[in-house]
């Protein structure tokens, strides 16, 4: 029976103009995963902390945000989706004021880990949304606008969070959440209803799972500050980092025993049961670290080897993101004709295909204009795995389950965004390393062409100084190319990485189920 008014139930208002409303509350909330990393400098300086004391504004709001994520379906269940929806805009507009007036560091990490337990809430239930009031063969486009707030967002948040940090004051990256939290809210209200399956749902009785709960915040907040901590203190050479290794392995453990056990869980564990949905969120999880790595990396590179700055090095991201503006509804469209599963499939294999060619052609010489190029063709795979994927969660899976898929999915998404900077931090640091000793090993003075190029540079560097100080001068520069070619191939490596995981991803792609599909292109006149 609730399949069936599933099915037939139809929202009372433009379903388009719902689905713009709820993208731009669950844009608002995305932007404020990525914004705030270029203002940290900016706030140590303001609050009189280190820069290390400072990731704690990053990381409280990830902790926060990802322990509310696999919960969102419950708790959307037993209170109602549109009240939970309101609650979490207003939570995090409020958080969001309280985090911009905040005068210490304790309480901006008090105020940002409210406004991550808000935010937890804004994507997966604006997802839910979009898969209850459009049909299953017209969400292709639906879901093109929901992975244009989830791609975009981070890509254009370092650029924002820069410009308004460089041209106004770090607070400002915060007091930005009002206008639109408030619009938001007030737009909700009139716009968004509840299916007749989750008004029947709130009039049955709800147990409070405390051993869940209690479990999730254990495993979730060890895992969340293990992987944001772990390059900073040499991983497991920490007895910190090996404790909360052990705690989150442990709990997580444990809490996918209970929930599965348990007859009313709060993470709908048993959704893994389905084999197609179990895949799509390995997949989903991979789609996390491959698009998070590159957003880290080559704004990065540009930033420390060839000293661009934090919105110049922006604006190369947003080329790509430019691109998947305007993929997205084409994969929207192309989703109502082509089964999910081969869109995923060429996706995952342009991806491959991307990054396989930035290692032939990223270098120290790289231009403005070929970063950008780079950058295009890392993001236009990315299209066509998003909405598919998304698409390909729902399939074979009852209506009423929507709110829990869209949790599940976006918790997988996003701790896969953790463990991908975590991974590629990581390899740069250590391939870098190696790369290191391995040329230092042929900077030798028993080698004549090296003898003559020191000679050399000493001699010009010596002009207007000292013959020593010439040759300390041309010593430095060595070391200096030394570093930056180590460097250089060590970013080449964690390419190379992304480039495998994508290849293994498309061969996953056709273990998934075929959807529905022959639906006409949708209209959003």
């Amino acid at each position: 029976m609730a399949d069936a008014d599933a099915t037939a139930w139809r929202p009372s208002h433009n379903p388009w103009v719902i689905a713009v409303v709820v993208a731009l509350a669950a844009f608002m909330e995305i932007l404020d995963t990525s914004i705030a990393n270029v203002a940290l400098p900016h706030i140590a300086g303001s609050l009189g902390v280190t820069n290390d004391e400072s990731t704690w504004v990053l990381t409280s709001y990830l902790v926060s945000n990802a322990i509310v994520l696999p919960v969102s379906g419950w708790i959307a269940g037993a209170v109602g989706r549109k009240r939970f929806f309101m609650t979490c805009v207003v939570l995090f507009t409020i958080s969001s004021l309280l985090c911009g007036i905040a005068p210490s560091l304790g309480l901006l990490i008090l105020f940002r880990i409210l406004q991550g337990s808000g935010g937890g809430g804004l994507q997966p239930m604006a997802q839910a949304i979009m898969a209850d009031i459009f049909p299953p063969a017209q969400r292709g486009l639906a879901f093109a606008l929901y992975g244009i707030t989830a791609i975009f967002g981070p890509t254009i948040g370092p650029t924002l969070g820069g410009w308004i940090t460089d041209n106004y004051t770090w607070r400002w990256i915060f007091y930005i959440n009002l206008p639109v939290g408030i619009v938001t809210f007030l737009l909700i209200t009139r716009l968004v209803e509840d299916p007749p399956y989750l008004v029947a749902r709130r009039q049955e009785a709800v147990s409070f799972d405390y051993v869940g709960v209690a479990l999730l915040v254990l495993g979730v907040g060890a895992l969340q500050v293990m992987l944001d901590k772990g390059q900073e203190v040499d991983w497991f050479a920490s007895d910190f980092i090996a404790t909360l290794a052990v705690v989150a392995v442990v709990c997580l453990v444990a809490l996918a025993i209970w929930e599965w056990i348990r007859k009313a869980p709060i993470i709908d564990v048993r959704l893994f049961r389905n084999a197609n949905f179990l895949v799509v969120n390995i997949m989903m999880f991979m789609t996390g670290v491959v698009l998070f790595s590159s957003l880290v990396m080559l704004p990065q590179f540009l930033q420390t080897l060839l000293g661009y700055t934090a919105t110049t090095a922006g604006m190369v991201l947003s080329t790509g993101g430019a691109v998947l503006l305007f993929l997205m509804p084409v994969v929207g469209q192309l989703s109502a004709k082509i089964s999910a599963r081969y869109l995923i499939a060429f996706g995952f294999l342009t991806i491959a295909a991307g990054m396989y060619y930035t290692i032939g052609h990223l270098d120290l010489s790289i231009s403005s204009t070929h970063a950008q190029w780079l950058r295009v063709v890392q993001s236009v795979g990315l299209a066509f795995v998003f909405v598919p994927l998304t698409i390909a969660a729902y399939v074979g899976l009852p209506p009423e389950k929507s709110n829990s898929i869209a949790g599940i999915l976006n918790f997988m998404r996003n701790i896969g965004s953790s463990v991908g900077t975590s991974l590629v931090t990581t390899l740069l640091a250590r391939r870098a390393q190696v790369h290191q000793v391995t040329l230092a090993s042929h900077v030798t003075l028993y080698d004549p062409r090296f003898r003559a190029a020191m000679r050399g540079m000493a001699r010009r560097f010596s002009r207007g100084a000292s013959a020593p100080g010439g040759r300390a001068q041309a010593a430095a520069a060595v070391y200096g190319a030394i570093v930056a070619q180590a460097t250089t191939l060590a970013y080449l490596d964690a390419f190379s990485v992304l480039a495998v995981l994508a290849a293994v991803m498309f061969g996953l792609a056709f273990v998934l189920r075929k959807n529905p599909v022959g639906a006409r292109p949708v209209s959003i006149e």
